[in-house]
């Protein structure tokens, strides 16, 4: 996935109200901006980064201007890191259809927020009539508190535990269910759940994966002109 237009680079001020953002532009100018990202963002905005910024070019918006970037030593030294979280279900809408995920191939239809659950929706529906349906959920990941070990929630997230308890319950009824984390963090070696984050999230976790949901980490390759998904990386043991 491409930026639709160079990114701006700017020095971050501040952080505040989940998001929003001031930042300070190579000219002087302090601008506000959007935070596409309702975590805690553990190690990636503190005063003083680098950033960098998305121009959107919808007249309607009060904020026009989104942070995608930051520059940041996570302890394997200086790399970009996307903080979008929007970003994941479009990189993967991308790869969906050219078969990277071997998993995750070979289906004829792909649906986008299909309803399932409780007052829920799967981020992803494939259908194949060859095969059972793959519900496949996406996650963003960019906390990082060990070099080259990602890690998922970086905040209590009731949601996510909820949608991995829908996943297990679809797979008990015979379809495919998949959860996919995605990080945004080029430098990942390794993918654990932050249980002392989220204890519960991590109950919920274990409780899927027994029942079969297969549990899936993809890193990203990032740069200044786009972000793509890279690689696969292990799903440990929290702390391994």
């Amino acid at each position: 996935m491409r930026f639709g237009s160079p990114l701006i680079p700017a020095t971050l001020a501040r952080r505040y109200k989940r998001f929003l953002a001031d930042v300070v532009l190579e000219s002087g100018e302090m601008l506000t901006v959007h935070v596409a990202n309702p975590g805690a963002m553990t190690g990636l905005d503190r005063p003083f980064s680098r950033v960098w910024l998305s121009n959107s070019d919808n007249p309607l918006r009060k904020i026009p201007y989104d942070w995608e970037l930051v520059e940041v030593d996570l302890g394997s030294g200086p790399e970009l890191v996307g903080v979008n979280t929007a970003q994941p279900n479009l990189l993967v809408a991308e790869i969906l259809t050219t078969g990277l995920i071997p998993e995750l191939r070979d289906y004829s239809s792909i649906r986008r927020e299909v309803k399932f659950g409780t007052n829920s929706r799967v981020d992803f529906l494939l259908e194949d009539p060859r095969r059972p349906p793959c519900y496949l959920e996406v996650k963003n990941v960019h906390l990082m508190r060990k070099p080259r070990l990602a890690e998922f929630p970086d905040c209590v997230t009731d949601r996510g535990a909820k949608h991995l308890d829908e996943l297990a319950a679809v797979g008990a009824r015979g379809a495919r269910a998949v959860q996919l984390y995605v990080i945004q963090v080029p430098s990942a070696e390794r993918f654990a759940v932050a249980g002392d984050v989220d204890p519960a999230y991590a109950a919920a976790f274990g409780r899927a994966r027994a029942k079969g949901v297969e549990m899936l980490a993809w890193r990203c390759a990032v740069n200044l002109d786009g972000i793509e998904i890279a690689a696969p990386v292990p799903v440990v043991l929290a702390g391994g």
